[in-house]
């Protein structure tokens, strides 16, 4: 019905040229004691490999219109640097402040505060985050972790506890998902205020930056009306994009392997010569790459303006990716045998790496569940949870 995965998604001389730039710096800038390093900082990235990607490639500015100093690309393009960044597992602000924030602001339609934000968030100066869901991690429109009511000032007052926040204790703009009395809303809230509390959260993933952030009568400032198609097409576009990281990593899992299985021998031959292995790799493969189209078709549908269609191929995209990664990665491990279980190796990097993005901005199960409601079917795609 929705053509999920219709087409071929050819990369053009732009888009080739972009990806080629990336990985050029990333080679030379986030080798994995890089990644280990700057994910066991303060700040949980490079600021200036972030710096760099900003200033000189323009990663941040991407997906960001030009009348808002981006340039005016899409969400193909952004989702490209994400896969780069998912090859080495970089730590960085891009999908939290220049995906999910970025795209909840311009879905806000709020021309003010998206000419008074967008700059900041498109030339890399000002990290901006989105305060969402709760513990249990749904990112439903309809369900928000924190609650707003007007102040006699005019401002608004916020109330509540976000969990899953990505650089939520380093954000330099909040934007904070509340109920209000007549529906959900918006708000901007200014991070260095009383009644603001941000705290790191430790992680399986130690190369994704989440926080906790408790709301206590914090002033913020409203954006828009009713929020929820703006938080829809967010968390959409930031599955679409999530996805392009998801096949990054699952691809550099895969080179990895197959890598390994050439230069192990056993038995005076390579085992990567067995055709058991043989077989499980090529199946690896065929993952990586049936990922690679959910994952473009999804993109591309964020450039149509077809909101059930990007929905859809959104849902398709974060469930079939997140299964990929997990299993692509948990291939590697049992591929490379005893080494892959040592800290010193990079491959409890990807397996923790495939588990954490499976569970953000909903439970892949949750995403099954509202493809089947989108296309009309009944069955055990309709089970398991529910997103708004």
């Amino acid at each position: 019905m929705f053509g999920l995965l219709r087409g071929v998604y050819a990369l053009t001389e732009e888009q080739v040229a972009l990806r080629n730039a990336v990985r050029s710096l990333l080679s030379r800038r986030s080798d994995p004691a890089a990644v280990r390093a700057a994910a066991a900082s303060g700040r949980g990235y490079d600021p200036d490999l972030w710096s760099v990607l900003c200033e000189q490639i323009g990663v941040a500015a991407l997906a960001v219109p030009e009348e808002y100093g981006g340039a005016g690309a899409g969400v193909p393009e952004i989702r490209l640097v994400l896969e780069e960044l998912g090859r080495t597992l970089t730590p960085s602000p891009l999908l939290g402040s220049a995906v999910l924030a970025a795209q909840a602001l311009l879905a806000s339609g709020d021309a003010e505060a998206c000419k008074r934000l967008l700059p900041g968030i498109a030339d890399g100066s000002r990290i901006a985050t989105v305060l969402w869901t709760g513990p249990a991690g749904h990112w439903s429109a309809e369900d928000t972790a924190c609650s707003a009511e007007p102040r006699g000032t005019g401002g608004w007052a916020l109330h509540g506890r976000a969990h899953h926040v990505l650089d939520g204790d380093l954000a330099d703009v909040l934007l904070v998902a509340a109920r209000t009395d007549t529906g959900i809303g918006l708000f901007e809230v200014t991070p260095h205020q009383p009644g603001v509390h941000r705290r790191h959260a430790a992680t399986m993933d130690l190369t994704r930056r989440l926080a906790t952030v408790r709301l206590a009568g914090a002033t913020g400032r409203r954006i828009g009306d009713d929020a929820r198609p703006a938080l829809r097409r967010a968390r959409d576009t930031a599955c679409a994009a999530l996805s392009g990281e998801q096949v990054g990593a699952a691809s550099r899992c895969l080179e990895l392997t197959v890598e390994y299985a050439k230069a192990r021998v056993q038995f005076d031959r390579p085992i990567g010569s067995f055709q058991a292995l043989k077989h499980r790799m090529a199946d690896m493969y065929v993952l990586v790459e049936t990922a690679r189209s959910a994952s473009h078709a999804a993109a591309q549908a964020a450039e149509e303006g077809d909101a059930e269609l990007l929905a859809a191929r959104a849902a398709a995209a974060k469930t079939y990716c997140s299964e990929a990664l997990c299993r692509v990665a948990a291939e590697m491990i049992q591929l490379h045998g005893g080494i892959a279980i040592t800290w010193e190796h990079d491959a409890h990097l990807y397996f923790k790496r495939a588990h954490g993005s499976a569970q953000l901005f909903g439970q892949p199960r949750e995403h099954a569940a509202r493809l089947g409601r989108l296309l009309g079917l009944d069955g055990p795609a309709r089970s398991g949870g529910s997103l708004g």
